[in-house]
């Protein structure tokens, strides 16, 4: 009986590393205003539920506690690696969010974002929003789940953490992202362009006309009808770059 329950809690635990871990810090799931007893609930239901259809890829007990406590860290790393990678991706809709405020005049109109508990740029809070609630409509959150599950196919349980692959991917996924976010961002990268060198132009053709007084007003409703034509079409195009991005996980 005593082999049994060491048995089940060792499976148990080596599956709750992982799957805790990216649950901790995947997007949704680890915002601030989720009740942290929440998630470790949550992360314990599933690995409990997991434990049977992961068994066979869970490596037998080492032989002292050091190997053990090595083979648990490790998994550790792993669910952190996963969680690190799906905030990396979903970082890209916040900087599009930034060159949005920074197009429409809002760069210095700073709110308070529930999700990081941190203060941000108006249209970055709102695009944030939106996008997490778009994946939670959209059932992304559970292929962000499959993703986690599946990745031990990628790496088995119990094999050495290959940390310069890892290096490398987190700096791809970096990459990637702020090429999307500026990708997705570009209408209003295009528009500060044209509208700083009509009000550059104007100012010089009219010198006695106030410029800030005719410019800000007119950035603001320009910048906000531009973002009310494009926002459907940037968290769609966000939504399907994030959910290629964990299809990446999925055997």
């Amino acid at each position: 009986m005593q082999e049994f329950l060491f048995s089940e809690t060792y499976r148990f635990l080596f599956i709750f590393l992982r799957i805790g871990a990216a649950l901790m810090l995947m997007p949704g799931y680890s915002s601030a205003y989720i009740n942290t007893r929440l998630r470790l609930s949550i992360a314990v239901m599933v690995s409990i539920i997991l434990v049977p259809f992961l068994n066979d890829l869970i490596p037998a007990p080492a032989e002292t506690i050091t190997e053990n406590f090595q083979l648990f860290f490790i998994e550790l790393c792993y669910g952190i690696f996963l969680g690190v990678i799906m905030q990396f991706m979903y970082y890209a809709i916040n900087m599009c969010g930034n060159f949005v405020g920074q197009a429409s005049g809002f760069a210095s109109a700073q709110m308070f974002d529930p999700t990081s508990l941190n203060q941000s740029i108006v249209t970055e809070t709102f695009l944030s929003l939106i996008a997490i609630t778009v994946i939670f409509i959209l059932d992304l959150h559970h292929l962000m789940l499959s993703a986690v599950i599946d990745s031990y196919n990628i790496w088995p349980a119990g094999q050495p953490f290959p940390i310069e692959d890892m290096t490398e991917y987190l700096t791809s996924t970096m990459n990637n992202a702020f090429i999307l976010g500026f990708k997705i961002g570009a209408p209003f990268v295009a528009f500060m362009v044209i509208f700083y060198t009509s009000m550059g132009l104007l100012s010089r053709l009219m010198p006695q006309l106030n410029i800030f007084f005719l410019s800000l007003p007119l950035q603001i409703y320009l910048g906000l009808g531009l973002l009310l034509i494009t926002c459907p079409v940037m968290i769609m195009w966000f939504c399907r770059h994030y959910e290629d991005g964990l299809m990446r996980f999925i055997h």
